[in-house]
């Protein structure tokens, strides 16, 4: 069959096509290959990766131990749940080791001597660390470094978040000690054995990269080393950090320790009140009430946990105590100075301990004078105490011409006759009546107020000896409590 001559018309425009599609198709490759011919990173990387098995442990020799080296920056302290006894911190991490499989000669890959590696490609030992109990928000660090000889480093931030045993006793001057565990989970020493990259003095003391502003202080990481069994069988190493934390107390010490301490200030000048007025048990009730109001709102504060309270917690519940211990004693001794009606004489024995014994012993002088007034209708008594509570001495009002009417009452009585008083007649018999009526009165009246006046004096001494003791009791336990504080600030 002859070709038709529109045959011979394409023949020549086909063949020019298909000269012009290879010459592109030799050109694209001629193209490529140029780009990747000189780039000496995807040479190594390729000569790295060939025949890299990432899920084998890279020795030569399979006795030999991988010998992992670690290291610990601690950056910063984000969060301590005293009540769920957790601890958030914010670590550099860094660990290095040596790929025997992963080694080439500088000369050959003009002179690069460490390249990056993406970490999913290269064998990444299996350490962990054994508090974690939640999963932190850490960066994703995709690429380690590899060198010439292997060393594979592979540095990354981590937030950690790890079960720690916070002991909040000595709250808010606390210190706490948490440990980081970091071992292979699955390989024994004889697979994976681990060291620190540093000395353990340098670990200890770096504080390079630490955030200081916070409310935690660190004071150091120590480090320990370890091998131990499970089943007395297989071995594994272990490298724990210890991360020592203070508490700094500024805030708590400005927020809770000074008004509780002003509060009982209060409590202890309200002592200088007069026993005998009502202003003083107002003024007890209302400390007692606003110290109620501060316990309330600095709950929320106070570290709370199952296994135990801090000794700030202590502190204000005893204060607390103080306090209502004192309104106690404040009623009582208002009730003793106060006159009641038919109030019974002072019993022999507690004039002798309190009117006679104590003010001996406990150095209870009379500097000045206390003056009452008991007005006959009302009995009601204005006293003035000196400053040391001294026992009381007090004059009636109108005293001496009362003393000197029962006298002249008293001669005159006694110089009239037996036989001319029978006589007298009756306006005389019942002005006698009415006098010796006044008289017996008076002495009813004069022993009433003198027996108020023991218990005013009872009164008197007992709220000097309950102020003593109080005092004194208050004065050790705050010595006691700072002194503890001042001891834990220091260690």
């Amino acid at each position: 069959m002859r070709p038709s001559p529109s045959y011979w018309t394409t023949l020549p425009l086909l063949l020019v096509i298909l000269d012009t599609a290879k010459a592109c198709t030799v050109k694209k490759l001629n193209g490529n290959t140029s780009r990747f011919s000189n780039a000496t990173l995807v040479r190594l990387s390729e000569f790295l990766s060939a025949g890299y098995k990432k899920g084998v442990r890279p020795v030569k020799d399979w006795r030999t131990s991988t010998l992992v080296a670690i290291d610990l920056m601690v950056y910063s302290i984000l969060n301590v749940d005293e009540k769920n006894q957790v601890l958030t911190t914010y670590v550099w991490y860094r660990q290095s080791w040596t790929d025997e499989f992963l080694v080439w000669n500088p000369k050959d890959f003009d002179q690069v001597k460490q390249v990056s590696l993406p970490t999913a490609n290269v064998w990444v030992p299996d350490i962990l660390i054994n508090e974690f109990v939640g999963v932190g928000k850490s960066p994703d660090i995709p690429y380690v470094y590899v060198t010439h000889e292997g060393l594979v480093r592979n540095y990354k931030p981590i937030q950690v978040v790890t079960a720690c045993t916070l002991n909040i006793y000595n709250f808010p001057f606390d210190v706490q000690k948490c440990s980081l565990t970091f071992q292979s989970w699955l390989h024994t020493i004889d697979d994976i054995n681990i060291t620190l990259m540093r000395s353990p003095e340098e670990l200890s003391e770096d504080k390079s990269v630490f955030m200081n502003q916070g409310e935690w202080e660190l004071l150091h990481v120590l480090s320990n080393y370890k091998i131990f069994s499970v089943d007395n069988d297989d071995y594994y190493a272990e490298m724990k950090f210890h991360v020592v934390i203070r508490r700094r107390p500024l805030f708590y010490t400005v927020n809770l320790l000074l008004p509780s301490i002003f509060l009982m200030v209060m409590d202890i000048v309200g002592f200088f009140l007069p026993p005998d007025s009502g202003e003083r048990v107002s003024f007890k009730i209302t400390l007692l009430l606003g110290y109620s109001v501060f316990l309330i709102i600095v709950s929320d504060t106070l570290p709370a946990t199952a296994i135990g309270t801090p000794l700030i917690g202590v502190y204000f519940v005893v204060c607390m105590a103080l306090l209502v211990i004192s309104l106690t004693e404040t009623v009582l001794i208002v009730r003793l100075v106060h006159k009641q009606d038919l109030q019974p004489p002072v019993p022999h024995w507690l004039r002798y301990l309190v009117l006679e014994r104590a003010p001996a012993l406990f150095c209870i002088h009379k500097k000045h004078r206390l003056c009452s007034r008991l007005s006959s209708q009302a009995s009601d008594m204005d006293d003035y105490k000196d400053n040391n509570y001294g026992a009381a001495q007090c004059t009636l009002h109108h005293t001496c011409e009362i003393d000197h009417q029962h006298e002249r009452e008293a001669a005159f009585l006694t110089r009239i006759p037996t036989s001319s008083r029978d006589r007298s007649p009756p306006v005389v018999s019942n002005i006698l009546r009415e006098v010796t009526a006044i008289r017996t009165f008076l002495e009813k009246r004069d022993h009433g107020n003198e027996v108020a006046k023991e218990w005013l004096q009872v009164g008197y001494v007992l709220d000097v000896l309950l102020f003593r003791v109080y005092l004194v009791a208050v004065v050790a336990y705050s010595i006691t409590l700072g002194t503890l504080w001042s001891v834990w600030q220091v260690a």
